[in-house]
């Protein structure tokens, strides 16, 4: 027998109340209702040693000791009951459960590590063991105080007290979380007799999903895009919440059996959580609005006959769809511990700082509580957006080496922000493009991979295009356009009949289209990063992996079976005490879904058949474990809509239509799964009822289609210029217009031309993913650790996938903020980090988001523009779209006035 499983089996025969869920809970009310002094908590414990165990806590910079946070004397009181034994046996299992766990800070593993090296041989039982330390060290100076910031034996890292430490770090394991993150944002106790459910949620949930719905799909098609996301919602949820309790008599009535109290006492933070899930879950835009856009547009496919019944049956089946999913993903992605989402943490924290008592700390000179501290940058970033947005573009688009020579063509496509690839060490102070990829919420080595991957798709890029390989110098070097053989931009419906459907003889007078340099780069990403995904994270977590989907397969041969069975984590023990949401409920969902799907294509002329609906629901079923395992513990999400595309394209050659309906069906099944699962593991770390947080999803996802429906239908007929690349108001429809390329290259001409005879080169690219999985898996296994523990190769191609229509500009700049806070903060102030860092967040993405919209109705949907060289200068030249956009032009320097494959050759 492994020594793993001789260590595990020990930790299993090991039972205390820590495995009861009654002792996770507290009376929330009774503890707040009188102060707790640190007097009172951890008798046993000297005044040193509770010191000593705040400053673990990161509470040491309370300067009240006589009025305690409820999470620190919980905290003692489990330290102290804990014993040696017991909580030896704890962190031995934590250091094999986390042995390969990137999340986990190093110094607190080593930490664990030497804890049980310098275990007693009387409780060990092992020879070779240090003896037990003293409980006090001494040196030159005498006794050592664990109070005294002076000393060098303050840094709970070093082995001061083996007796404390052992019991404290199990406790960190046995009744919060492993991952400072985690600790950081949700609470080590939980408190059942709160109302969660109420009224009061369901009011202010569907008023605030309405107004998020449309400012979001609003602002969908722009870029960047601009969202009203969950945590800026959040800010006015609490003062929402504290007038509904103020103004809502205290009223009771009864409908059948039950009870419904109007207003049940002060709003109180899960009431504040759950409309928050009620907002979260549907505050995104639905992926069928590119469906729509590509569609209803006239300069897309123009297909007038998608009017708002095939609209609503689209949008209700892709959004629903992922619901039955969701319900499978349950022990994959919310129950397991590493499972940690960090995209949910801003939220969390924002919760906590808006609803919870804060106690009077000093961290590192700062006194300011969390709430005014929100509200602070709050206010700076509602004022300071308007001078990047509207006052003075310059500091947004910051493309300053170009304004050197705005039309020197080599200048510009290398570090224009416009039309070239951003190579600019000081690309932007828009805060909306620093934190385009979530700069201090992923976690630092995430950023830092991804990083690395742009880089290397940066050079491919250029090597692809200064060669001119596959005619890539007669395009735009960054671009999601298609391009004809005379070098504009390529029209579908030059090449389809009037039913969408793909014209030979069109085709052959027109030639086939073709892509930029970094569209080849990111489509040659897509390829190879889908085998390597499944081969490299099934091969490094296939025994968590295994082990939900034995559960899986015991829950279905007995449905009875509580869906937490297996997972004893703290967080997950606290949810035992609520029902859970039943299989049978997801499947219901799933097949009505399906049923509404059959009807759309049934009914309308998508050109669709009934398989291919079926065809996206398996594929997903088979990739969402290993997708949702990336997303779930690097916050890096990418979709199955390439791999759909392409086997489609093959399935149903010449049928963009089809190939756009599943698309969105391949897509929307696994990045609305990933949604809700998201806010369920958020209403998971807050002891938010699963059955509430479902039914709060199911209707605000409801509420959120028909809404999404409208405003769609409003911006295309009333925006001006909307869609035009060159839409001064940054309409420029990103997303649309790659969505409508890729109907054409993969869906109308199909991958079979492509790989045969437009670019055979790119059907390697699945080949090459595969075998580079295995030097990966190599190196991660067999590597020095301090490199590979942070080496995470998935995320380095993933940095591949920026480009056409983004760039460097959108990277560069949130690199620098996560090394500062996500490195350099959270490592060595990490009071500090826990307490400021995702309120900061939140309150920056809060006030941008709000003064954008007041920005756009004021000034910009009327045009008021201010013209001034602050504003023109990123748009001079080749930047605005004049002059020389391409290395070559067709008509010049083209045989024949044409580049690409010859007349009569086309494949």
């Amino acid at each position: 027998m492994s020594k793993e499983k001789v260590e595990l089996e020990n930790i299993i025969s090991i039972r205390s109340t820590r495995l009861d869920v009654a002792d996770h809970e507290i009376d929330l009310h009774a503890v707040e209702s009188a102060a707790l002094s640190l007097n009172h908590v951890g008798q046993t414990f000297t005044s040193s040693q509770k010191y000593f165990i705040l400053k673990r806590l990161n509470y040491e910079g309370l300067e009240d000791l006589n009025d305690i946070p409820p999470g620190a004397s919980f905290m003692i009181e489990k330290t102290e009951k804990l014993t040696e034994q017991e909580s030896l046996e704890i962190i031995k299992e934590a250091i094999i459960e986390h042995s390969d766990d990137v999340n986990i800070p190093s110094r607190d593993y080593e930490l664990w590590e030497n804890l049980v090296e310098q275990a007693p041989n009387s409780l060990d039982g092992q020879t070779g063991i240090k003896e037990k330390l003293n409980y006090t060290i001494e040196d030159e100076k005498g006794s050592v105080d664990l109070a005294d910031n002076e000393s060098g034996y303050n840094d709970y890292y070093q082995i001061v007290n083996w007796n404390l430490q052992i019991r404290l770090e199990a406790a960190l394991v046995a009744y919060h979380s492993p991952y400072p993150e985690v600790r950081a944002v949700a609470d080590c106790y939980d408190d059942p007799t709160l109302p969660v459910e109420t009224l009061r949620v369901y009011i202010l949930g569907i008023i605030w999903t309405a107004i998020g719905a449309f400012i979001n799909q609003f602002f969908a098609e722009r870029q960047p895009s601009i969202t009203l996301s969950a945590a800026v919602v959040q800010l006015l949820l609490y003062p929402s919440g504290v007038l509904i309790a103020t103004i809502l008599p205290a009223w009771k009535f009864k409908i059948w059996k039950c009870t419904i109290d109007l207003n049940p006492g002060p709003w109180n933070h899960k009431e504040q959580m759950l409309t928050t899930i009620f907002y979260s879950v549907s505050a995104g835009t639905s992926y069928v609005s590119y469906n729509i856009h590509v569609q209803k547009m006239e300069r897309f496919y123009n297909n007038q006959w998608a009017d708002f019944g095939y609209q609503t049956l689209l949008i209700l089946s892709t959004n629903f769809l992922g619901f039955g999913f969701a319900g499978i993903m349950r022990k994959f992605a919310i129950y397991p511990i590493r499972s940690i989402w960090p995209t949910t943490l801003p939220t969390l924290a924002l919760n906590k700082a808006l609803m919870q008592k804060e106690r009077k700390e000093n961290i590192n000179g700062w006194t300011i509580s969390r709430y005014y501290f929100f509200f602070a940058a709050f206010l700076f970033s509602f004022i300071y957006n308007w001078i990047p947005t509207y006052l003075f573009n310059a500091l947004s688009t910051f493309n300053w080496m170009t304004w050197i020579a705005p039309n020197n063509f080599n200048l510009v496509m290398i570090t224009g922000s416009v039309k070239g690839l951003g190579l600019n060490p000081i690309p932007t102070f828009d805060w909306n493009i620093l934190n385009w990829n979530y700069a201090l919420v992923f976690p630092f080595y995430s950023q830092a991979n991804q990083y690395i991957g742009s880089i290397i798709g940066f050079f491919t890029i250029i090597a692809i295009y200064w060669t001119n390989n596959n005619w890539s110098k007669y395009i735009p070097i960054n671009t999601s356009s298609l391009f004809s053989q005379i070098g504009t931009r390529y029209d579908v419906k030059a090449i389809v009949n009037e039913r969408s459907l793909f014209d030979q003889q069109k085709y052959e007078a027109v030639g086939p289209p073709y892509y930029s340099a970094a569209n080849l780069v990111v489509y040659g990403a897509f390829f190879a990063i889908y085998p390597f995904a499944i081969v490299y994270e099934v091969f490094m977590n296939y025994k968590p992996m295994w082990k939900a989907l034995k559960g899986l397969g015991t829950a279905l041969k007995n449905f009875r079976k509580s869906t937490y069975e297996g997972f004893d984590d703290p967080h997950t023990k606290m949810m035992t005490r609520y029902k859970e949401v039943p299989d049978w409920a997801f499947v219901f969902v799933l097949v009505i879904s399906i049923v509404l799907a059959i009807l759309c294509v049934k009914l309308y002329p998508a050109e669709t058949p009934v398989w291919g609906i079926f065809f996206t629901v398996g594929i997903n079923f088979c990739f969402l474990i290993p997708l949702t395992a990336i997303f779930s513990t690097t916050g890096f999400q990418f979709g199955l809509n390439v791999l759909v595309e392409l086997i489609v394209g093959y399935a149903l050659p010449g049928n963009g239509l089809a190939l756009n309906f599943l698309k969105a069906f391949g897509y929307n099944i696994n990045g609305q799964a990933q949604n809700y699962i998201s806010d369920q593991k958020m209403g998971h770390y807050a002891k938010i009822p699963p059955r509430a947080m479902f039914r709060c999803q199911m209707l605000s996802v409801f509420i959120t289609s028909f809404i999404g429906l409208g405003v769609m239908n409003f911006t295309m007929s009333s925006v001006n210029n909307y869609c035009d690349p060159e839409n001064r108001q940054k309409f420029t429809c990103p997303n649309a217009t790659v969505f409508y390329n890729a109907s054409i290259l993969w869906g109308v001409i199909g991958p079979k031309k492509v790989f045969e005879g437009i670019y055979p080169v790119m059907q390697y690219c699945f080949l090459i993913g595969f075998l580079l999985a295995f030097p990966c898996i190599a190196f991660k296994k067999y590597g020095p650790k301090k490199l590979t523990k942070y080496f995470q190769p998935t995320l380095i191609i993933g940095g591949m996938l920026i480009y056409a229509p983004y760039n460097l500009t959108y990277y560069t700049g949130g690199l620098y903020l996560s090394i500062a806070s996500m490195w350099y903060l959270k490592k060595y102030y990490t009071t500090w980090w826990e307490k400021y860092n995702f309120v900061f967040s939140g309150a920056m993405d809060a006030g941008i988001a709000f003064s954008a919209i007041i920005i756009f109705f004021a000034v910009q949907y009327v045009d008021k523009s201010i013209y001034w060289w602050g504003n023109n200068v990123p748009y001079l030249g080749i930047e605005g779209g004049e002059g020389q956009q391409t290395l070559l032009t067709a008509a010049l320097d083209a045989p024949d006035g044409y580049f690409g494959l010859r007349n009569g050759t086309y494949p």
